[in-house]
């Protein structure tokens, strides 16, 4: 797998999805999270994602699949990959959360960073369930049934062993936590993948790596384990 290369993570720009390895932490020393000054990074491989459409949607797929910012990529099939963070709490040991969602356009090194620029909705992702996900927009419309109001409890929590939700927390289907699921009315594998949003509900901002030739190298929905360290809120106080 391509990690972004040395530059950029050295950058000012604290953006590390697709390493692996420590990265330095985003955290103060005296901070109840991981007191070291570095915090380890893993990729999990999350299968493939069918982009037939070219239309890439980002989401929250228990609340909003169909109606998150769209993306256009050139038609394919594309790996999707979680960086997962492992942080320290003082209160309850070693845990992981993860850092970003990516959907890789090229396997080659990134060299640059950039907001995603959607050709449908804001660029953010409001996530309410704690989940973010990967989809094929155009797919939702024919994957899925036509009654948005039926899915929740036809499709994604039924208590069956195939339902969204038990796939999600298994841990034999993946990860627990992250999930690639074909939907129910696909004709040719149309699916989502999801995971976690490592700090849960809130807003979130895709962004693009390009390679060193500008060329679009992946989206990532990145879940604010870096972004927010230095950033202050209106009021200017430090998040």
């Amino acid at each position: 797998m391509a990690p972004v290369n040395n530059d950029l993570m050295s950058s000012s720009l604290n953006f590390y999805a697709l390493v692996s390895g420590p990265v330095p932490s985003p955290f103060e020393e005296d901070d109840e999270y991981s007191p070291a000054d570095t915090v380890p990074l893993s990729v999990v491989d999350l299968g493939v994602l069918r982009v037939p459409s070219g239309r890439v949607e980002a989401c929250d797929p228990f609340v909003c699949l169909g109606d998150g910012p769209v993306f256009e990529v050139e038609p394919g099939d594309y790996p999707v990959r979680a960086t997962i963070a492992d942080v320290s709490d003082e209160r309850d040991g070693s845990h992981e959360r993860e850092a970003y969602l990516s959907l890789v356009l090229r396997d080659v090194e990134a060299a640059d960073v950039e907001e995603a620029r959607p050709v449908s909705g804001t660029g953010l992702i409001a996530v309410d369930a704690g989940l973010v996900a990967f989809v094929d927009h155009e797919a939702v419309a024919t994957a899925m049934p036509e009654d948005q109001t039926t899915w929740y409890d036809d499709v994604i929590e039924t208590g069956e062993p195939d339902c969204w939700f038990s796939l999600l927390y298994s841990s034999e289907h993946y990860r627990e936590g992250a999930a690639n699921i074909v939907m129910p009315l696909a004709q040719a594998g149309e699916n989502v993948v999801m995971s976690g949003a490592g700090w849960g509900d809130g807003v979130y901002p895709v962004m693009l790596t390009r390679d060193a030739d500008g060329l679009p190298h992946g989206l990532h929905i990145d879940l604010g384990m870096f972004a927010w360290d230095d950033e202050e809120d209106d009021d200017g106080d430090e998040r």
